[in-house]
């Protein structure tokens, strides 16, 4: 098990880039000033139709750049030279790897591609691991669904793994079977996929579990704080926090 390296515990993590106005999120530019501004970086990253690893945090290209479709179905070509709404660039994620260049951490999520948290087929990991391996910089990965985690293990072990994780019982905002849900909630594949790392739902780090996994030894991060008041409450728990929507401070007080 590889551990969460010093420098995600450092300054605060821009929740998919500091995106603010002609930097949308997931965008070059949003990157760009994050690690310009000496941010840690939390991106998301969807497969295309040709199984390239594209930073984006949607299934669907609606609402970030008024196309109709899924990413799925489009070729990276494609999906880069849509414009963003509110201007900026999308790009796969080996492209932003190497211009982060290892100024800053980067934190992967990777994207559900099963649609019920279940069984997947891997494309996206293997082009997720393609990009890490060569990531110049602090690189980490996680996910909702423990299956990437696992599928992370075998593609890629030197990279640091963890687990993105809350409390997964509202029916309505996971299509999951209840049992998964519930297996979900315990975080009960922690340990068996390698993680060393959890980024917890802010609004309940003081679940149980999250204490025990702080007290044997795994990093708490915790997702999204968007206000100094929401960080100083996290931060009583969480080792560091994803934040966005306000200027967190470089250095907790």
């Amino acid at each position: 098990m590889i551990p969460l390296p010093a420098a995600f515990l450092g300054p605060p993590l821009a929740h998919r880039g500091l995106h603010g106005p002609g930097r949308p999120e997931n965008s070059v530019e949003a990157f760009e000033a994050a690690a310009a501004a000496g941010y840690g970086i939390e991106l998301d990253v969807q497969l295309t139709a040709d199984g390239a690893a594209l930073v984006f945090h949607d299934e669907g290209l609606a609402r970030m750049t008024g196309a109709e479709g899924l990413v799925r179905d489009r070729a990276l070509a494609d999906l880069v030279a849509l414009p963003l709404r509110g201007g900026g660039r999308m790009a796969p994620l080996d492209a932003v790897l190497a211009a982060v260049a290892g100024r800053v951490p980067v934190l992967v999520e990777i994207k559900d591609q099963s649609g019920c948290l279940g069984d997947i087929d891997g494309r996206l990991e293997a082009a997720v691991a393609r990009a890490v391996r060569a990531a110049p910089g602090p690189v980490a990965v996680m996910s909702f669904n423990p299956a990437s985690v696992y599928r992370m293990r075998g593609l890629c072990p030197e990279v640091p793994r963890g687990l993105t994780t809350e409390d997964f019982v509202a029916e309505d905002e996971w299509s999951a079977p209840r049992a998964v849900r519930e297996r979900l909630t315990a975080i009960a594949d922690f340990e068996g996929c390698g993680a060393t790392f959890v980024s917890h739902n802010r609004r309940q780090l003081g679940m149980k579990r999250i204490a025990e996994l702080k007290a044997a030894g795994a990093a708490v991060l915790c997702w999204t704080v968007r206000s100094p008041e929401e960080e100083a409450a996290a931060r009583a728990v969480a080792h560091n926090v994803t934040f966005e929507g306000y200027e967190a401070a470089l250095a907790p007080a």
